[in-house]
């Protein structure tokens, strides 16, 4: 009995010895081992979502910002209920949870909804259910709806740039993916999310003002439905710097809703990449060269009196018979007789050198993707009939934005300016990472220029073809365009599908904006100066008005006061 009662004894003091020295061990010698084991079950490192930049308006307006939203996720080991989370994927979210379960492969972490309605969330976290977790992300929200969509574009649903300005700057409007430390205990509950810092890309400032932009957009809108088009484009832009102050194309989408788009085509930004034959709008090129070669003078006559003229074999007519007309009056009243034989002075490898002094046939450069260079062919390539058709504008292929770079060339004295859309990049600290600079090259004297601009301005008075872009106290300079569209199927001009435009700049001897309406396939009327011109005076009219541009007549009576605009300059108000 005695010697069971020390055996007894021995084995309980050797039972504390193990017991000391495994202490022992994992306190000094496997402390580290363990220790690692703890952080590995406790301690966790979860991603933390950046938030993409904003997009502003040229007076800081919010174009596209980035909200909070709760994205569903599950953990298929911790699940306890799975009857209960069947039924939630189920009836809340239309989803099978066994389907999930098995694409997935056996992983942890699985996706189940992202960027839910709050309700939603709200709903399911009442439920407290293992194994369902949420991840906050962040969703791109546009506040203006499809206001200037074509130039901000929109993201995907991990916040890439796909189209716009979110996909060219999208480096610089994401920023990079860091992590936090997450603190969890034994059960592998959450304890603490941690402190961390809000991760934000940087903030970009355009030229768009989203005054002008709404005005442009809501013209355009009734545009289309009062001629029943097919598509439409209009662009206004400060002719001096090169800044687009507005953009829209028809048809068009609403970013916060991409499920709605049936057609991609509402997506494409037709400004840069759609081609059109400008007609008329591009007799300017010619009549510039003309004067600027010194091969004509305003006064200058042309008989126009047989209503045609043939080039190559083929007659090409005038609209409606004129007689003799001076060069103003070719210009004036559109007259493609008249244009046809300055050309013909001028010559094929002079006419095409200003066709190309003026941008057409290369991107202009614009800051936005998707740009085509346009189609102009080399002269050696022309037929006998080329030299006719091109001075009028057949047989070449502009985008929109090219024709009215063209025109602030005129506006502007003689130089060739490059559009841009994005002024500022600041970083979320306040720092300019990125200024704009305002690039142009001269192109035209100045004289030439100025007389242009004088012609131009008839246009819209009476014996011009596009009295109905007139306003009411500013003048108004700029050209009509009407081109019939190339039918590929019956390999000839159509007679029912036409092109109409609008070009030109307002007030005429001071303009504050270069403005182009082009109008595809109009039903009921086809004419420039019926289609597009009177949607350019309304665009024009209360851009005006919004700007706080006063009256040419107002100047002339000396009943204005001197204001500071937003960039300073000099703007004279009307009392």
């Amino acid at each position: 009995m005695h010697s069971r009662l020390k055996i007894l004894k021995s084995l309980i003091v050797l039972c504390f010895l193990l017991i000391i020295f495994r202490l022992f061990l994992i306190m000094f010698v496997e402390h580290e081992v363990y220790l690692e084991r703890a952080k590995i079950q406790q301690v966790k490192k979860e991603d933390i979502i950046p938030k993409r930049g904003n997009i502003y308006d040229r007076r800081g307006r919010e174009l596209a910002i980035s909200l909070e939203k709760e994205s569903l996720y599950i953990d298929p080991v911790m699940i306890k209920n799975q009857e209960a989370i069947n039924n939630i994927l189920n009836n809340y979210l239309k989803v099978n949870y066994q389907q999930i379960v098995n694409y997935a492969n056996n992983k942890r972490f699985l996706w189940v909804k992202r960027k839910m309605d709050d309700e939603l969330v709200q709903k399911i976290k009442n439920m407290k259910l293992e194994g369902v977790g949420f991840i906050t992300e962040h969703t791109r929200y546009y506040p203006k709806g499809n206001i200037a969509s074509h130039v901000i574009g929109f993201v995907n649903i991990d916040e890439e740039g796909v189209e716009g300005l979110e996909r060219l700057y999208d480096r610089y409007l994401k920023a990079q993916k860091s992590s936090k430390i997450v603190l969890r205990d034994a059960s592998g509950k959450k304890l603490s999310d941690g402190i961390y810092p809000d991760i934000k890309g940087n903030d970009i400032f355009i030229t768009i003002d989203e005054g002008l932009q709404y005005i442009v957009e809501k013209h355009l809108d009734e545009a289309m439905a009062k001629w029943r088009a097919s598509s439409a484009t209009a662009i206004m832009m400060d002719p001096f710097t090169g800044e687009i102050l507005a953009l829209a194309n028809r048809p068009t989408y609403n970013p916060n809703d991409l499920k709605t788009i049936k057609n991609m085509d509402a997506v494409r930004n037709r400004a840069l990449t759609d081609l059109y034959e400008p007609g008329s709008t591009f007799k300017i090129v010619t009549a510039s060269a003309a004067l600027e070669e010194g091969i004509v003078k305003p006064s200058t006559k042309f008989d126009c009196s047989a209503g045609f003229i043939e080039v190559g074999g083929k007659k090409i007519k005038d609209v409606h018979k004129n007689g003799v007309l001076s060069f103003e009056e070719v210009v004036q009243k559109s007259s493609n007789v008249g244009t046809i034989k300055i050309a013909l002075m001028l010559g094929k490898e002079k006419l095409y050198h200003y066709i190309k002094k003026f941008g057409f046939g290369e991107k202009t450069g614009i800051d936005l993707p998707g740009e085509i260079a346009g189609y102009v062919r080399n002269p050696n390539k022309w037929s006998g009939t080329s030299i006719g058709a091109v001075s009028i504008g057949q047989e070449v292929g502009v985008t929109p934005l090219q024709v009215l770079r063209a025109y602030s060339a005129i506006a502007n004295g003689g130089y060739l300016v490059k559009p841009f859309v994005v002024s500022e990049i600041r970083s979320p600290d306040g720092n300019i990472l990125f200024k704009a600079v305002i690039k142009r090259e001269k192109i035209l004297s100045e004289n030439t220029a100025l007389k242009m601009r004088e012609i131009l301005k008839k246009v819209t008075e009476e014996g011009g073809t596009a009295r109905t872009a007139k306003i009411d106290g500013n003048n108004v300079a700029g050209k009509t365009g009407t081109a019939q569209k190339y039918d590929p199927k019956i390999k000839r001009y159509s007679k029912d599908k036409f092109v109409s435009s609008f070009v030109g700049f307002i007030p005429a001897e001071s303009p504050r904006i270069a403005l182009i309406v082009v109008i595809h396939d109009p039903v009921g009327a086809h004419y420039g100066g019926v289609v597009a011109a009177p949607v350019f005076k309304a665009i024009s009219d209360e851009a005006l008005s919004y700007l706080n541009v006063p009256r040419d007549d107002a100047k002339e009576k000396g009943l204005i006061i001197t204001l500071n605009n937003e960039n300073s300059k000099k703007v004279a108000v009307a009392r």
